[in-house]
């Protein structure tokens, strides 16, 4: 249920934002607005917010797939809005490494839920480590796209130019690990029973 809550903020948010490029700019993070104006809001609402539809869909549909898988799992041990905390603390967390480069760049903007959703995805991922995730129509088991999903964003994060913020990407890969493990210690030892036990093979 949470799943669809943040998705229908996201969309609707991200629908007005398309029509209304003055809300886009107040929204986005932009870093001389939250150096300068205090304007720390930013660290959330550019999560909400999005390029373009096809950026949006991408975004929404891997958080509508893992987010459901396991949002039950926080509840159990935050409460029944641990789930959203998670993400929204996700989007922050993942965009303070690219606020912190880009602290005084004036020309530098960012946008977009990736950092939220992929902390989702790895948070998935440690739990079942083996599920089959479709890539471009084609079964790839999750933890050999979380191998290439890493090397890829580090490789990009470092030659750029696409415009894609490949560093929330990373942080909130991170993030995700991070919060599952510290949550529940125990998911460690499932990811590595289960990674020992290719579910294919059985």
């Amino acid at each position: 249920m949470l799943t669809f809550l943040l998705i229908g903020v996201t969309v609707l948010l991200s629908w007005r934002a398309f029509e209304r490029p003055r809300l886009l700019e107040r929204l986005i993070l932009w870093p001389p607005a939250i150096d300068r104006k205090h304007q720390y809001e930013r660290l959330v609402t550019h999560g909400f917010i999005h390029a373009d539809w096809q950026h949006l869909l991408f975004n929404m549909i891997t958080l509508f797939f893992f987010g459901r898988a396991i949002e039950g799992l926080f509840a159990q041990y935050m409460g029944p809005l641990g789930f959203v905390l998670f993400y929204v603390s996700a989007i922050v967390v993942a965009i303070l490494p690219t606020y912190v480069r880009h602290r005084r760049d004036a020309n530098y903007r960012s946008l977009g839920a990736s950092g939220g959703v992929s902390a989702v995805l790895f948070a998935f991922i440690l739990l079942d480590p083996w599920t089959l995730i479709f890539v471009f129509f084609l079964p790839v088991p999750a933890i050999v796209y979380a191998v290439a999903y890493v090397g890829y964003s580090f490789w990009a994060d470092k030659h750029g130019g696409d415009n894609v913020n490949h560093s929330a990407h990373l942080s909130g890969a991170a993030y995700g690990v991070l919060f599952m493990l510290l949550m529940e210690p125990r998911v460690a030892g499932v990811f590595l029973q289960e990674l020992a036990n290719p579910s294919f093979l059985s």
